[in-house]
């Protein structure tokens, strides 16, 4: 899979594929669940049909987080399912050929419906595009699926929403993954998802807290974006094609003084140099909320006790 970084590289884009022609879709598509799916297969679905390459348009960062950072607005964004480079792996996975990483900014927030029309849709050879059944775009949210088939019908592109996806009786949708999430619903999640809720990350150096009380830990790195978990959990991990049981700490660690979010992994019966591996983490169950301990004493009493509370969870 292609990965195209802003609307800049357009020409680059154009004259590297002339004449490919592309079945499209955009969005935010944060966590990839089953309905993101649902509109990726309709996307195959077509480029099988017009003999065409597949192209998805997403948006970075996401609209709630811009106007949060640039307005400073005391309403926080809403916590990512997955960092942005996990969803480029998970189009990638889907089968996807192109993906296109399109610059939210004050330039695209105020680009008018017709503007984002000529400038980015026109500008490559579209056989189909499909959106969401909610899909709006343009300053103000001024286009809408009408807007587009109607453009569609003038230059021969075929124009097709997505009818929402239930399940149980209610829209899938990221808010209502986040929630899950949020609320320790793991089970929940992966149903939405279809497929278990994994964090991924390479193994850095941190402050090798974890030896000095006899539990390292393989520190991941994380991106600034916040995670919708937080606490003590136990976890299945996988490196590479080993599967390894433990148990994680998503906070700041406020004990140590920390301020930024740290994920990090305890893993059991292991003791291998894994720094600069990528490891997959699965959440199981949770523990406890992350709290502050006088010393490190209590901590590491606590950590035992956790170490305990997971390994039940796990081999039960």
């Amino acid at each position: 899979m292609y990965l195209i970084r802003g609307q800049h590289n357009l020409n680059l884009f154009q004259s590297r594929f002339p004449k490919e022609r592309l079945c499209g879709t955009i969005g935010n598509f944060d966590g990839l669940h089953l309905g993101h799916q649902a509109i990726l297969n309709k996307v195959i679905a077509n480029s099988k049909k017009f003999d065409a390459k597949t192209i998805v348009f997403f948006t970075e960062p996401h609209a709630a987080e811009y106007f949060a950072e640039s307005t400073n607005a005391k309403k926080e964004a809403p916590p990512r399912i997955f960092p942005w480079r996990k969803k480029v792996m998970l189009l990638r996975d889907h089968g996807i050929d192109f993906a296109f990483f399109l610059k939210f900014n004050n330039s695209f927030r105020t680009m008018s419906p017709d503007k984002f029309i000529t400038e980015i849709l026109e500008s490559i050879n579209l056989s189909s595009f499909t959106v969401g059944d909610d899909f709006k775009f343009g300053a103000n949210r001024q286009g809408d699926t009408s807007l587009l088939r109607e453009w569609g019908k003038k230059n021969n592109i075929l124009v097709e929403n997505t009818e929402t996806l239930m399940l149980e009786n209610e829209r899938v949708s990221s808010t209502r993954i986040r929630k899950a999430l949020l609320e320790n619903n793991f089970n929940e999640a992966e149903k939405l998802l279809g497929r278990p809720y994994v964090v991924s990350g390479k193994v850095v150096h941190g402050q090798h807290l974890g030896r000095t009380i006899d539990v390292p830990t393989a520190n991941i790195w994380l991106p600034k974006q916040k995670l919708p978990i937080k606490g003590v959990f136990a976890v299945e991990c996988k490196l590479k094609n080993q599967k390894i049981f433990g148990i994680a700490n998503m906070g700041i660690r406020p004990t140590i003084g920390g301020s930024l979010p740290v994920l990090e992994v305890h893993l059991f019966n292991f003791n291998k140099n894994i720094y600069s591996e990528r490891l997959d983490i699965k959440f199981l169950e949770k523990i406890r909320n992350e709290k502050k301990f006088d010393n490190l004493d209590m901590l590491k009493s606590q950590i035992q006790k956790d170490i305990s509370k997971a390994k039940e969870i796990i081999y039960k």
